[in-house]
């Protein structure tokens, strides 16, 4: 199996809450970078970055145009642009039209990953209202990527995780929020020494 060269997450209403628990539970072993959706209202401050920087001994920042993925690093999405990562593992900004009535979407992110790293990719779908995630997800897992989901019963909002467990299917690793840093933590680590 491939090493995990990328984390990429998305969620909307919850998910904040559930990243202040996942993301201080994450190693240094864990060195691959972290690129996350969350939905924001346009036209608001971007308060994520601040929020997660100050939990986490990981530089966090809000996403850029063209910037490339540097390990040890988190990367969150700006409000009102979605964010792609194109095959030269650079950083891409768009304002083409929503996604699910978001932009930025999940679902943009997620499939530019896949294309980007195939088997290389782990995602994650968090908390919240809406299905945006779960087609992104499954091509994660279609390009032999790892399909990750909170477990519905540990989200705030179940709707987001239940519509990508039932887009993927039986291959998705559906995880309780209080075991996604440690099963994160293991899959990569796993996969860098050549295991499962």
């Amino acid at each position: 199996m491939s090493d995990i060269e990328v984390i990429v997450i998305g969620g909307s209403a919850g998910a904040l809450d559930a990243l202040l628990t996942i993301v201080p539970a994450l190693p240094e072993q864990v060195s691959c970078p972290i690129v996350i959706v969350l939905h924001l209202p346009p036209g608001q401050a971007n308060l994520v970055p601040g929020i997660l920087a100050r939990i986490c001994a990981r530089a966090v920042y809000e996403a850029e145009d063209k910037a490339p993925l540097v390990d040890h690093t988190i990367y969150v999405a700006a409000p009102n642009y979605h964010l792609l990562i194109e095959r030269n593992r650079a950083l891409s900004l768009s304002i083409d039209e929503p996604v699910q009535l978001s932009r930025p979407a999940i679902d943009v992110l997620f499939e530019s990953a896949a294309d980007a790293y195939g088997p290389g990719v782990a995602g994650l779908v968090l908390s919240g209202a809406n299905q945006d995630g779960a087609q992104g997800l499954w091509q994660i897992q279609q390009a032999g990527g790892v399909a990750i989901v909170q477990a519905p019963a540990t989200a705030s909002c179940p709707i987001m995780p239940e519509a990508a467990m039932r887009r993927v299917g039986p291959a998705a690793h559906v995880v309780r929020l209080e075991d996604i840093g440690t099963f994160l933590t293991k899959l990569v680590c796993a996969k860098s020494r050549g295991g499962a």
